[in-house]
């Protein structure tokens, strides 16, 4: 009796050895993490809306730009992506009454070539340069400054705060933000400086001076003589021919 209790209690033991390996041998492995080229429209696009930032990216060929840079090299990137809502926000006609490449120094100022973490955010330099150029004073200043958990951005013109990550590998992150970065180069440029007046000359008098004959004491002298010996000569003549 106790061998057939023990033999029966092998038997379960086998069989349920002989199920546990067959599960395991028949689970799925996980999905790879998809592969290709890091796309910051496809990002966007998966994350919903941001079509009118999109459509920008595109027609400026910025997306383009993008995807060499982070398929090409090992240079980071950081992009604040404006809602749909944000653009809607934008006066009438904003975007329309841009140049070609007032729209592409636009969507360039929203690109930071640099990979931010949100903890970067406290210790950044300011104002950041970003793929729009010159960050001096009334160009493309952008500054970032940190309060408690909260990310603020400026521009001179935008006052507006990080959302929320959208997107972070190391290499691309991609934060939202719900108003468009205004720069002042494009929406407030500085009147240009005034051409300086022409100089006063300095050689006028000179020359005023130098084209009047000299006059001196002696010479006036001279020419009184000149005049006496004159009148003295016509004196004698007459004299003589009176006789």
């Amino acid at each position: 009796m106790r061998q057939q209790y023990v033999f029966t209690t092998l038997t379960l033991l086998i069989l349920f050895s002989l199920s546990c390996s067959t599960t395991l041998a028949q689970a799925p492995a996980l999905a790879p993490a998809p592969s290709g080229p890091t796309n910051v429209t496809k990002i966007l696009e998966k994350a919903g809306q941001f079509t009118l930032f999109i459509r920008l990216l595109k027609s400026t060929q910025v997306a383009n730009q993008l995807l060499g840079q982070l398929n090409n090299s090992n240079n980071g990137m950081t992009v604040f992506a404006p809602t749909d809502n944000a653009f809607s926000s934008l006066k009438s006609g904003t975007l329309n009454s841009l140049t070609d490449e007032q729209k592409v120094e636009l969507v360039q100022f929203h690109i930071v070539p640099t990979y931010l973490t949100s903890s970067q955010f406290q210790t950044i330099s300011n104002p950041l340069r970003t793929q729009a150029g010159d960050s001096g004073d009334g160009k493309f200043p952008l500054n970032i400054t940190t309060s408690g958990n909260s990310v603020n951005i400026t521009t001179g013109l935008t006052n507006t705060s990080v959302s929320g990550a959208i997107y972070t590998d190391g290499q691309l992150a991609v934060y939202q933000i719900d108003q468009v970065l205004q720069p002042l180069q494009i929406f407030a440029p500085r009147p240009p400086a005034p051409a300086p007046a022409p100089a006063k000359s300095k050689n006028k008098k000179a020359t005023t001076v130098a084209d009047s004959p000299d006059v001196t004491p002696a010479d006036n002298s001279k020419a009184a003589t000149l005049q006496n010996v004159g009148l003295f000569g016509v004196a004698a003549l007459v004299i003589a021919l009176s006789l």
